[in-house]
């Protein structure tokens, strides 16, 4: 059995482990954490938060994969009257509707939009400056930036036309992340990966001798770090995290998505009441914030639309948590570039990259998918053509002594 070996215990970890131990590979893998899942993680009881606002898009790979292995588990559905609860935030006010330029530009297929191009200059093309400040502002939801009107049209609009299609892509996993987590560890364990957590791995020079390929499932700040490779860098989205939960009341909103800044307030019970104790709501907001701005501004931004869409929330709230997220909210695309010029996910010397910031399509969690089974893939194959070079040279070591032995 080949060896491989996985540092890092996120849904890129557990992906490229399940992967790896299917080909039948002998997998280790090592996690910092005394509980595995990453930003995947979802607190204990009785607050079961996820690490910001979480969706699974049935349109991406993932969504088979795990689907084919029973991995996906029990959808949380969200009834239709609380899917009429969705409000945007435009021109100050709460409004039922989008714009209608807003619509009309999500509706357009990211193919056509240019690679090279700010999304702010070219939807204001097509649509008007009101609608591309709009159409900007909610694409936050897939991508978390302050400024998504100045990174790439390509994509930006790819997440804005899956993020507002009908019927909806997004869809949420019973109980939080962490059950899917809890999923794919089981299904890794099943397999014969062993799992080490509280298991730092400071260098590669610490992996045991025959260790064999190592795939680098961790955020990419921490692989520069491990690798000591500092150039391992790609824009990302700086945010601040605000989790609530309140006394429920009775026609509070679904969601609040802010269409005059990015920004996305959301109430989890709606879908899932389970993720906060009987009358109570779990209000999950997440808003991002520029270079120059701090915590602070943040926590205003959440706390005018809670004013807009929660009346007397304050006096309703019964727990609530606030954090920063530095580079946590997968890769940006500037103009100029895609997701082919991140960071590659082969490093050479029998070492591969997974995650969300890394050369690898798709949106959030599914670029640290696609980006885990090709790491698994790419090491499966140099580690069969070094087994074949080895072969080869075996081959002519034996010619040669049995030549000098006829000699």
């Amino acid at each position: 059995m080949r060896k491989i070996t996985i540092v890092g215990g996120g849904f890129a970890g557990l992906t490229a482990a399940v992967t790896a131990a299917e080909a039948g590979a002998e997998v280790t893998l090592y996690e910092a954490h005394h509980t595995l899942g990453g930003r995947a993680r979802t607190a204990e009881a009785p607050y079961r938060t996820n690490e910001g606002p979480h969706a699974i898009y049935n349109g991406g790979p993932h969504w088979t994969w795990l689907k084919q292995r029973g991995l996906l588990g029990e959808l949380a559905p969200l009834p239709l009257r609380e899917a009429a609860a969705l409000r945007f935030h435009h021109r100050g006010a709460l409004r039922r509707v989008p714009p209608l330029g807003f619509l009309r530009q999500s509706l357009r297929t990211a193919g056509r939009a240019p690679v090279d191009e700010d999304f702010r200059g070219w939807a204001t093309r097509l649509a008007g400056p009101d609608a591309a400040r709009a159409a900007a502002a909610y694409s936050g939801v897939a991508l978390f930036h302050h400024d998504p009107g100045s990174l790439s049209a390509r994509f930006v609009q790819e997440r804005l036309h899956r993020a507002a299609g009908v019927p909806a892509e997004a869809h949420y996993i019973k109980g939080g992340w962490g059950r899917l987590i809890g999923r794919m560890a089981a299904r890794a364990r099943e397999l014969g990966v062993r799992i080490e957590t509280s298991a730092r791995v400071a260098a590669l020079d610490d992996l045991p001798r025959g260790a064999g390929p190592v795939v680098v499932a961790t955020s990419l700040p921490a692989a520069a770090r491990l690798l000591g490779d500092p150039s391992l860098t790609w824009e990302s989205g700086r945010t601040v995290l605000v989790d609530l939960a309140l006394r429920s009341r009775k026609g509070d909103p679904f969601v609040i998505s802010d269409l005059d800044a990015p920004g996305w307030v959301e109430r989890f019970t709606a879908q899932d009441p389970g993720l906060a104790p009987a009358g109570e709501s779990l209000i999950q907001a997440q808003l991002p914030i520029g270079p120059g701005e701090a915590k602070a501004d943040g926590v205003a931004h959440a706390e005018r639309l809670l004013d807009l869409g929660f009346p007397g929330w304050r006096e309703r709230t019964v727990w609530r948590r606030e954090a920063v997220s530095n580079g946590r909210t997968g890769a940006v695309d500037l103009p100029g570039t895609t997701w082919r010029d991140r960071p590659a996910i082969d490093q050479g010397d029998g070492v591969y990259l997974a995650g969300d910031q890394v050369a690898a399509p798709g949106v959030l969690s599914e670029v640290s998918f696609t980006s885990a089974v090709e790491a698994v893939s790419l090491a499966m194959r140099a580690d069969v053509r070094a087994d074949v070079r080895a072969d080869v040279r075996a081959d002519v070591r034996a010619a040669r002594s049995l030549d000098l032995n006829r000699a």
